[in-house]
């Protein structure tokens, strides 16, 4: 070879090296399609789903659980718990930079813990015990207690509502009700906002400087190896859309397919459906409790006495292997899957639901339900749920709008003149619903509840009755007394439980069971 030849090869070579940089081999980029758009990127001030995926993303916590829900250190090296039960201290591993190089602090931590207990219901929950969290020396905090509580590092490490995650002090210091619009974590990915197309596409690379756990993952929690250079979300809200994609392989992961599509994307033998969690969802009608009509719990009953849930379900989910009626506020089929106290709402009683509508004052009023056909599922059991309701006299309009600015609009506290809202259909994980700490919609703790506000000061002595048992016989009694008095005050009509498949191509491996959908360990080949 000619030394003109070597030297144009060398620059060839060098060039593609630089193409490669820039712009990662196919093969190592992982392409999903998201249930959603991104609207919201601090996990402390949004519940949602899709902020959850993108906070775990880019952020860590002091503790994580894995498939089971038991929680594991994460950010934690140690942690120690004084002989009384009242202090907790928890030091954090080696390795911990954000990803504008700082080391992560014990100052990072307790400014991080002390915005996310005034946002989330287990964060709440918790406050109640704390006499005070502060920070030992950079490395070390101490959470002391009022009274001991033993499931500390189960809220330490909560993977529901708002995320216990770790900012930086600075942006930890934004006001708790203000979004941290800053995107700068501890985690496994970076957020890369100079590719971010709002409604097309999201961009996470791997971060170079993450030094994960030695364990392996298990659920959320262990080592957190990525194994793909960057996880691009694309936004594709058509499900005939998404699911051509899929079968094309212009993605890997449809995270949430709709279920009507589940039998033909099925038959391609280059695509698993599976499940990704061992747990159902739950399907749920949340009213508004601090206006009329669903301010006087006799209106909230009526909508429980109105709504069928095998209508409900069947328009939304479709296929019956995919979903089952369900009255427990705690999922049916985990140890706190209660029904106690629901026996008059197991089936639809339209002539007592319209009594008891008549009873609150309610005179047909327009009622405002906004939703969404983003997220199909919701769209259609939405669509039945007024049906329903119509047929008894409530005067209910959908109000369509993307899944982004129904979440934003469910923050709102105005009256729905003012842009608020008397009701919509939503889903949580089984995760988040199967237990008195972790389910948003039982949280009865007035302003500090999740969006509808219900306020009942008989409903949170009970649930705090639940998380002291002393055993599990006293908490199955607690747990059942609590679950009586919520079928009374109905907080929220629960109107069934399904699971969610997600599907992926064959090449595609090793997604973990876990309450959120994540991507490290995945790989593709």
């Amino acid at each position: 070879m000619t030394l003109r030849r070597m030297l144009l090869a060398c620059a060839c070579l060098a060039a593609l090296g630089s193409q490669a940089q820039a712009q990662p081999a196919p093969g190592r980029v992982l392409r999903v399609a998201p249930h959603a758009d991104l609207r919201t990127l601090d996990p402390v001030v949004a519940s949602i789903v899709i902020t959850r995926m993108h906070g775990l993303m880019i952020y860590e916590s002091l503790f994580a659980w894995d498939s089971n829900l038991n929680p594991r250190p994460q950010m934690a090296e140690r942690h120690e718990v004084s002989p009384d039960g009242l202090t907790h201290t928890i030091a954090l591993r080696d390795g911990l930079r954000f990803h504008d190089g700082q080391p992560v602090t014990a100052r990072d931590v307790v400014a991080s813990l002390n915005r996310w207990m005034q946002r989330d219901t287990v964060g709440s929950k918790l406050r109640e015990y704390v006499a005070s969290l502060e920070e030992v020396d950079a490395r070390t905090i101490a959470l002391r207690l009022h009274r001991p509580a033993s499931f500390v590092p189960f809220a330490l490490g909560s993977a529901v509502g708002m995320i216990p995650i770790v900012m930086r002090e600075s942006d930890a210091r934004t006001d708790a009700a203000q979004q941290v619009t800053q995107t700068i974590g501890s985690g496994p990915f970076r957020f890369n906002r100079d590719e971010w197309r709002s409604g097309a596409r999201l961009v996470y690379d791997r971060n170079p400087d993450y030094v994960p756990r030695a364990e392996p993952a298990d659920g959320l929690a262990g080592g957190r190896q990525v194994r793909v250079d960057r996880v691009e979300w694309l936004i594709m809200p058509d499900p005939a859309t998404a699911a051509a994609a899929l079968q094309t392989g212009e993605i890997d992961i449809w995270e949430q397919p709709a279920q009507d599509l589940v039998p033909v994307i099925s038959r391609n033998r280059n695509i698993r459906v599976e499940r990704y969690t061992n747990l159902a969802n739950q399907v749920m009608l949340r009213p508004n409790h601090l206006y009329p009509p669903f301010n006087d719990e006799r209106a909230r009953q009526a909508l429980a006495l109105a709504t069928d849930q095998g209508e409900v379900m069947a328009g939304a989910v479709g296929d019956e292997r995919w979903w089952r009626r369900c009255a427990s506020y705690f999922i049916c089929g985990t140890p706190n899957g209660t029904e106690a106290g629901m026996e008059p709402y197991a089936r639809p009683d339209l002539a007592r639901a319209r009594s008891l509508l008549a009873e609150s004052g309610y005179r047909g009023e327009k009622l405002v339900l906004p939703t969404t056909t983003d997220i199909a599922l919701i769209g259609r059991a939405a669509e039945v749920v007024a049906a329903n309701l119509r047929g008894v006299g409530f005067n209910v309009e959908l109000q369509y709008a993307d899944w982004g600015t129904v979440a934003t609009r469910q923050q709102n506290r105005g009256t729905p003149a003012e842009g608020g809202w008397n009701m919509f259909v939503t889903y949580a994980s089984g995760a988040t619903m199967q237990s008195p700490m972790t389910n948003i919609g039982t949280n009865s703790a007035c302003a500090r509840a999740w969006v509808g506000w219900p306020c009942d000061e008989e409903a949170e002595r009970l649930r705090a009755a639940a998380l002291d048992a002393p055993d599990d016989a006293a908490r199955r009694t607690a747990t059942d007394a609590l679950h009586r008095r919520l079928a009374q005050t109905q907080p929220y009509r629960v109107l069934g439980q399904f699971d969610q498949p997600y599907a992926r191509r064959a090449n595609v491996s090793a997604v973990l069971n876990a309450p959120v959908m994540v991507f490290w360990n995945v790989e593709k080949n």
